[in-house]
């Protein structure tokens, strides 16, 4: 390389010697030909530049929807909700009187309403009018009991805990047994989670045999004139291990056609051990995608196109972690979960549990809705069945060789709610989980470029952070008004065109008013 120099001309001098002034120049000649040098040979690392905090990550992603077909359409119930039996054991006195729960339950309509959980299989029937007729055990179920009319609440028929909705007493709910033939032949069928019945009760079941117990009680049922018509669901499995998809092939082959869905459960993480990042580890929300798969190649090879429902998810086991179950950081999990299920194609989840004693629930035991009960009213309010495909740019960074990159930005898109009179059909909701110590901006292209956008940013409130078990909606805190009265969802406008802006560890919903979307036009 030849390197000219110009030099503004010197006085002439008898000394031949070059000027001193001459060394700091070929200092910075040298270092000129070192960054050329370093250039021609790929090293174009830009040079540091002093950023200010809060501003690292000054990526912009591009993302546009898939606006013409849904990718899946779930259930219009598809997050329902789970009552403990330990409820119904004491008489759902607290669940009754309270007018507090009931609104807090109407908030979720439409919604299935399962009565299940590893004390179900004990549970007994107690015949008021025909003492004669009850069957002892350790837990004794009133059937007299009464709740209250609800708009919105359908009963899923589940082997677990038969109920009868009287026809001419639409108010009434009872716990009956089918008949004194159903009760004895099947004393060791009506169970959860059969796979752990050996733990719990000392027998065990094969999924063949399970699955014959199915059709027989399909045969029961069919005659009664109240349950001719009922949905059947089983055979509600425990994480789909080795032992347990054996036992799921064996129900399939028998009884594949019988249930009206396959169920199973799901837990994430033991509430004996958890601490509060656990619930921001990508790995841990993505253990969800895998269980799916396995349920899915199962169900499909014997019945293909079988509804599947996630019939019982907890974030955490033990009855969960006091200050983490029921906080602000659990809602990573139970937001992911929601996207994820839909966008795998699962028809339905159902949540364990809606009211109970200990830390997984939505409503905790002094009736106060806790995060993931904001979480869970404003997918209702907003999100529609149908799941649209979301596409991005910018999101991840080029994967290096061995290294698996996980998404710690996670978008999901549906049609709006249809029933959410506040926007036109053809709307788009996108609900955002960003895990990054950093804010992301999005920038929306093609068909969702320069649309109006109203925003339901879900922040954790107080001085708890993550550990919060309160939360603020676009920075005003939610709570109930009165015990009769849910609090109105405000969004917050963004200008059209607007990049929006999601700050560190925290979830939003957006609406994304007039696209016109082809796939959200009609039902």
């Amino acid at each position: 390389m030849r390197v000219l120099c110009a030099f503004p001309e010197a006085m002439p001098s008898s000394n031949s010697r070059p000027p001193s002034c001459l060394a700091p120049v070929a200092l910075f000649l040298a270092l000129l030909l070192h960054l050329s040098l370093s250039s021609q040979a790929g090293d174009r690392r830009p040079l540091p530049v002093d950023r200010a905090p809060g501003l690292k990550e000054k990526t912009l992603i591009l993302l546009d929807v898939s606006t013409k077909n849904p990718v899946r359409t779930v259930n219009e119930n598809f997050l329902s909700l789970q009552l403990d039996p330990s409820i119904i054991h004491d008489g759902w006195l607290d669940f009754l009187s309270s007018k507090r729960l009931v609104t807090l339950a109407r908030g979720l309509s439409p919604a299935f309403l399962r009565f299940g959980g590893k004390r179900t299989d004990f549970l007994q029937f107690q015949n008021l009018r025909n003492p004669a007729k009850s069957r002892g055990g350790l837990d004794i179920v009133r059937s007299d009991v009464a709740l209250d009319k609800q708009k919105g609440c359908k009963i899923a028929q589940h082997p677990d805990v038969m109920l009868e909705l009287q026809r001419e007493k639409a108010a009434q709910m009872h716990l009956v047994l089918l008949k004194e033939q159903f009760s004895n032949t099947y004393s060791n069928l009506i169970l959860t989670e059969p796979n752990n019945y050996r733990t719990m009760h000392g027998r065990a079941v094969n999924g063949s045999q399970l699955g014959k117990d199915y059709i027989q009680l399909k045969s029961l049922l069919q005659p009664i004139r109240i349950y001719s018509r009922a949905s059947l669901y089983g055979p509600n499995i425990g994480r789909p291990r080795k032992n347990v998809i054996a036992l799921l092939d064996g129900f399939m082959k028998v009884a594949g056609s019988t249930v009206d869905a396959v169920t199973w459960q799901h837990c994430y993480i033991d509430g004996r051990v958890v601490k509060v990042m656990d619930f921001l580890k990508t790995r841990l929300l993505d253990t969800l995608s895998d269980q799916i798969r396995k349920i899915q190649k199962v169900v499909n090879t014997y019945t293909p196109g079988k509804k599947i429902w996630l019939e019982g998810v907890v974030t955490t086991s033990a009855g969960g972690t006091n200050n983490l179950s029921d906080s602000y950081a659990a809602g990573f999990l139970w937001l992911n979960t929601l996207g994820m299920l839909a966008n795998q194609g699962i028809d339905v989840v159902i949540r364990h549990s809606f009211f109970d004693h200990g830390y997984n629930h939505l409503v905790d035991q002094n009736f106060n809705p806790l995060p993931d009960y904001w979480l869970s009213l404003l997918y209702k309010r907003l999100i529609g069945p149908k799941v649209l495909a979301v596409h991005v740019a910018g999101l991840q960074r080029k994967p290096r060789p061995g290294r698996v990159i996980r998404d710690k930005l996670r978008i999901y898109a549906h049609c709006t709610n249809h029933h959410n009179h506040n926007y036109v059909r053809g709307s788009i909701t996108l609900f955002i989980i960003n895990l990054h110590r950093s804010r992301k901006k999005i920038k929306l292209a093609g068909t969702l470029r320069d649309k109006l956008v109203h925003q339901y940013l879900l922040q954790p409130y107080g001085q708890e952070g993550l550990k919060s078990k309160s939360v603020q909606l676009n920075g005003q805190p939610l709570v109930m008004v009165d015990d009769g009265t849910l609090p109105e969802l405000k969004p917050r406008p963004l200008r059209a065109g607007r990049t929006l802006v999601i700050p560190p560890v925290t979830m939003g919903f957006y609406v994304v008013k007039n696209v016109n979307a082809l796939a959200c036009r009609y039902r």
